[in-house]
Order: structure tokens, then sequence, then C-alpha cells
């Protein structure tokens, strides 16, 4: 059981940017800090820079014992502790984080993809505190998934489990920038798929007086796209009903996938709130069958967006038995 004297180092490592921080037992994030990680060529070179930023915060904390490193990353396995094919990192296709970060810091080291790092904070400090089946799904640049049964990730016989949002919603549809696949749910709900959404709307005759036609194409984000749609913009909000309605029927095939308590949505595409949730909820109770209907949450995640990801990674060393109380200073 984890004590106030104990701290874990909770890590998010993202395509831009990583966060770290030193969190105690309750979900107190007691220090941290971040680093870009487009700025380290090899990840030997990366893993010595975390390293030396997180050495300085750990002598603050000189009187507390550190239980381990969590890390939640882009195609993050947690059967291997490695990065698989990550695309948008460039450190090769199968990178050895885990024992990387083990063999610099002297600490156990559990590394997982970033959408189940989420997931496994939502379980012990979000609004999924005490439930044992849900789903988490991560909206931001791509769409991600963590999926909890019987109140464990599922992570898959091979680790990599939960790629909800790479799954097929249009067949044959708009094609995915990355992988080259044709109507994954990533394509549509992303806030990259948002944006792709808004530019063919624009090419349509509708809506001639909308506030988004004097938008520079390029200058279009899913954050515009939503102020405008705050500001009864009619073309703006339009994407994002059919942006819910593709999101609420990926839904409903999720649902009845695994009959979860609720649906947890979290990152920045839910900032529009009810102009993507209710059609998102509508199209989902629609496609579902009759049994599934009306017993589902679909609720917003509670944690601050900043927090969430150090917090999830944290808590996978939180909820491990392994430990070696070392200070790597």
């Amino acid at each position: 059981m984890a004590t106030n004297k104990e701290i874990v180092i909770g890590i998010d490592v993202g395509g831009t940017n990583t966060k770290f921080g030193l969190v105690d037992s309750q979900g107190n994030i007691l220090d941290e800090g971040r680093i870009k990680t487009t700025d380290y060529a090899t990840v030997e070179l990366f893993v010595d820079a975390l390293y030396e930023n997180i050495t300085p915060l750990l002598k603050n904390h000189t009187d507390k014992t550190v239980k381990g490193i969590g890390m939640g990353a882009p195609n993050g396995n947690f059967y291997t502790g490695c990065i698989d094919h990550a695309p948008n990192l460039r450190w090769g296709e199968e990178v050895p984080l885990a024992k990387l970060m083990t063999d610099k810091f002297d600490l156990t080291c559990i590394l997982t993809n970033d959408a189940n790092a989420a997931a496994a904070g939502e379980m012990q400090y979000g609004i999924a505190k005490g439930m044992q089946h849900f789903i988490e799904i991560t909206l931001g640049t791509g769409v991600g998934s963590g999926i909890v049964v019987d109140g464990k990730l599922l992570y898959g016989c091979n680790g990599i489990a939960g790629e909800l949002g790479h799954t097929i919603i249009r067949p044959g549809g708009r094609k995915h920038w990355s992988t080259g696949s044709r109507g994954s749910v990533e394509a549509y709900c992303s806030a990259t798929g948002i944006v792709i959404t808004a530019k063919e709307q624009l090419k349509k005759k509708a809506y001639p007086d909308s506030k988004l036609r004097q938008v520079k194409v390029d200058d279009i984000t899913a954050k515009v796209i939503n102020e405008l749609a705050v500001q009864g913009d009619k073309l703006a909000q339009k994407v994002y009903q059919i942006t819910g309605r593709i999101l609420g029927e990926a839904l409903a095939n999720f649902v009845m996938f695994s009959s979860p308590q609720a649906i947890v949505l979290f990152g920045g595409v839910i900032k529009a709130g009810d102009y993507l949730l209710k059609p998102a909820k509508k199209y989902m109770e629609l496609n579902l069958l009759p049994a599934f209907r009306g017993r589902v949450k679909l609720l917003l995640s509670d944690l601050k967006e900043a927090d969430a990801a150090i917090l999830g990674a944290s808590s996978l060393v939180q909820k491990s038995k392994a430990t070696r109380a070392v200070h790597p200073v």
C-alpha cells in the first residue's frame, strides 16, 4: 500500500513536448517540469535530458521515497516496455524506453500507451474512480482509447490492444494522413479530422455568411471552429454535428464490444461541449441494440488536462506491487 512518504515519477511523452512530475499517493503533483521531445535526435539523449531535469526536483523531496517511474507514450507497449512504430517519434521502430529509464534512474519503470495512462489515471483519481468497466476516449490531435474491464486495463496478447481510434467507421472513406487507412474514427473525430471536415464544408455553397469563411485556410484550427460555434456560427456548428454523429456511431460499436458502465471523453476537443456531445449521445443511442440503450453514461473527464497525463502515468506505479525505493541522486 502506498504511503504519504512515497512518490512516483510520472512522465507523459508527447510528439512535441514531454511533461513530468512527482506525484504523491493522494494524486498531488509536488513538482513538475517539461522538455521538448523534438530536441533530442536519439532516445539516449532524451533519457539523459529527463535525468538531468528530474534529479533536481527529487533533491527538493529527500524526505520521500521514490516508488518508481510511470510513463505514457504514443504506441507504448506495456508488456515489452518499448515504443513500437510511433509515427510521430524519430527514434526508431522499437525503442526500449522502459529499460533505458530503469538503467539510468535505477528505478522500476512501467510504460504504456498514452491513452491507457489516461484511463489508469481516470480510474484512480478521476470521474471513473470505483468503476470496474469503462472506456476512456482521448480526443486531441488524434483519437486514443483505454479499455477497462473488471477493473483492469485491457492490453491484449501483445500489449497494444485498444486502438479504437484506428477502427473503421466509414469504409473507403477519408484517407488517414499517417496510416493511409480509409475511414478511421481518428480521421474524422480528432482535432485534425475536425479541421479537415471544416475545410470540406467550406467548399460547399451553404452558409455564405459564416465567419469561418473569413479565416485563412491555414489558420483554421479546432479551437477556432469551437470559438465560432459558441458565437452561433451555423457552419461551425454543422462541423460538430457531423463529427458528433460519426463519434456517436463509433461509440455505439465500442459499447456493444465491452458493455461498459460509462464512456469517459477526455482531451481538447471536448471543450466544444454540447455542440459535440449532443449529437454524439443521440447517435450512440440510435445505433445501440435495445438491451444497451440508456444504460451507458457518456461523461467528460474531470481531471485537469494539464495534469491528467502525469497523474495517469504515475498511477501505473501506484497500483503496482513492484518497487525499488532508491533515489537516483
